[in-house]
């Protein structure tokens, strides 16, 4: 996996010019995409590759999960989009993604994936492990401000799901003319499904990282600990709403058990 916007600069950083939705391509012409697909096909890998995407008249910052025969296995478009003036216009030029979180099936396993600013956001790990994620992997551009919390936050994702983690971060400074400059923690790194960092890489240059996880312990450690079996949705319905004050959308109604009568009529003409 690579870092976030891996084709140029996280031109977003550098404030609002309209002359950057130059550099989004559409995921049939892309040639970052393209190119990786032409990678994963030699290399017999998959490879999920994140770009700035147009579709249309909107724009999204988007991942997509190559396998290793070349071919899509599918996208995931950002959820949470941040702002943060003087160093993040994000929201300025994309909107928030409308794939939902998908897990997708590759021949490295069930991949699930979200991007950056995602990862602050337990919900969309939980979700992603629910449907059956082997893998959850997040693309990211931490500055070296906040490179502690953003470790601990991925680690948890992993330790409270039995999910393995991969975090692939940007490395180094970056700037622009005139523009903000970002010094990019690097310590891209892999958990396994316990949350422990088994693999890490340094904040100087550019590294490749490896490490190997085991699915089928994961899939016993989970059932094991009843981390899912002991979930109770009933209750959760406040994560529905922004304030969580209240109960949020009421489940629909179950349909109405069959009448004794017609049980009776049903179970007479069965004989």
């Amino acid at each position: 996996m690579l870092q976030e916007l891996v084709a140029h600069q996280l031109f977003y950083n550098f404030g609002w010019r309209e002359d950057f939705f130059e550099l989004a391509e559409t995921l049939e012409s892309s040639r970052t995409v393209g190119y990786m697909q032409e990678l994963a096909r030699e290399l017999h890998v998959v490879i999920p590759v994140n770009f700035f995407e147009q579709a249309g008249q909107a724009y999204f910052n988007t991942t997509a999960v190559v396998d290793a025969d070349g071919t899509i296995a599918g996208t995931y478009r950002k959820s949470h989009m941040p702002l943060g003036p003087p160093t993040c216009y994000e929201k300025y030029y994309t909107s928030p993604g409308d794939t939902g979180f998908g897990v997708f099936d590759t021949a490295a396993g069930r991949i699930g994936c979200c991007i950056c600013w995602d990862q602050w956001f337990p919900e969309a790990a939980r979700v992603m492990s629910l449907r059956g994620a082997e893998l959850l992997i997040y693309p990211t551009a931490i500055g070296s401000d906040c490179h502690d919390h953003w470790r601990t936050a991925m680690c948890g994702h992993a330790a409270s799901n039995m999910v393995p983690v991969v975090a692939a971060n940007r490395v180094g400074a970056e700037s622009a003319s005139g523009g903000h400059s970002t010094t990019y923690w690097g310590r891209s790194f892999i958990t396994d499904h316990f949350g422990t960092v088994i693999a890490e890489a340094g904040t100087d240059d550019d590294e490749i990282i490896t490490a190997s996880v085991d699915p089928q312990g994961a899939d016993r450690d989970r059932a094991a600990w009843g981390l899912f079996r002991d979930r109770r949705p009933d209750l959760y319905r406040p994560l529905l709403t922004m304030d969580g004050s209240t109960d949020g959308p009421a489940a629909p109604p179950r349909p109405p058990p069959p009448s004794t009568s017609a049980s009776k009529e049903h179970s007479a003409s069965s004989v």
